[in-house]
């Protein structure tokens, strides 16, 4: 039985566009374990499309594959790292006491490194005086303000001048604040990498965007704003949620949002790719597989991993 291995989770992680989902829910369904989202906007109900939920991909031969945190806050809550790491926790301890190896999935690469390693994070409190002194600065200058800290503790998603103040006001708080020890142990993850050609990334991407257009992703960004959730909240959340609301208070033509949303999405999948080639160089073993392979496949050598490791107990 899996649950034996002394892999306590199975990781799967890729850039956007990549498979990786519809790659782990298979997975999840041929090892009869849970899946535990590694998505920071995924958490936000009611954003469906722009999130890529893809929520049918969780059934597997007709049959529901368990997930967990995706939909357990409303849109135009601030979630963040620190909260995901406790809440990543108390899933992942209900679901080993069910003797399963939960399935982490998803792209966004803090996320994912904090639960891994177990770091002790803190709860950032809003620095106003920072704050006011970041306001009227471009994205181009937050970035470059952020690239001179020596260690980033939050550099995904970085997409909206709102969230590369928030970062800069975390490396600030973590200058004098920062803890030397860890609040969890770490966890031996056997992790597998979706890698996908990059051509083939962005050809995917765009036709993607489009298609995701024609589901209503306009319709579903306009919805939410019409429950009282303010402009600048969406935007916030970056890529699509940032540019269509853009476009939709009339800040940008529909072809200029189509235009600047897409290169948005093919630079977030690069810095993806940057955040996973570095935790490699931190100490983590990702084994890669093409994205192109068959799943079936993918599982059989996923399973073969799994088994090495048994036998080395």
């Amino acid at each position: 039985m899996f649950f034996m291995n002394r892999y306590e989770l199975i990781t799967v992680l890729g850039p956007t566009a990549s498979g990786k989902t519809a790659f782990a829910t298979h997975l999840a369904g041929r090892l009869q374990t849970e899946i535990i989202s590694g998505d920071s906007r995924q958490v936000y109900r009611s954003m469906d499309i722009g999130t890529g939920k893809d929520l049918s991909e969780y059934i597997i031969n007709g049959k529901q594959i368990p997930y967990h945190l995706i939909d357990i806050h409303p849109p135009g809550y601030k979630y963040n790292v620190f909260e995901y790491q406790h809440d990543f926790f108390r899933v992942y301890e209900e679901i080993r006491g069910r003797d399963k190896i939960p399935v982490l999935c998803g792209g966004t690469g803090m996320y994912m490194e904090a639960v891994l390693k177990g770091y002790k994070l803190l709860d950032v409190p809003e620095n106003p005086a920072l704050r006011e002194s970041l306001k009227d600065k471009s994205l181009q200058e937050l970035e470059e303000i952020l690239a001179s800290y020596k260690e980033l503790h939050n550099k995904t998603d970085v997409d909206s001048a709102q969230r590369a103040i928030r970062a800069i006001e975390i490396e600030e708080f973590y200058k004098t604040e920062a803890p030397a020890q860890n609040e969890y142990p770490p966890l031996n993850s056997l992790i597998i990498g979706i890698d996908i050609d990059r051509e083939l990334r962005r050809e995917k991407i765009s036709r993607r965007l489009r298609a995701r257009l024609e589901e209503g992703m306009v319709d579903e960004v306009k919805g939410i704003l019409a429950t009282g959730v303010a402009p600048e909240d969406l935007i916030y959340y970056g890529l699509e949620y940032k540019y269509l609301t853009l476009y939709i208070t009339g800040k940008l033509t529909y072809g200029d949002m189509i235009n600047q949303l897409e290169i948005a999405i093919h630079q977030f999948a690069k810095r993806q790719m940057t955040w996973f080639r570095g935790m490699e160089r931190r100490g983590f073993t990702i084994h890669w597989m093409d994205a192109m392979l068959p799943t079936e496949e993918k599982i059989e050598r996923t399973i073969g991993l799994l088994e090495e490791n048994k036998k080395t107990i």
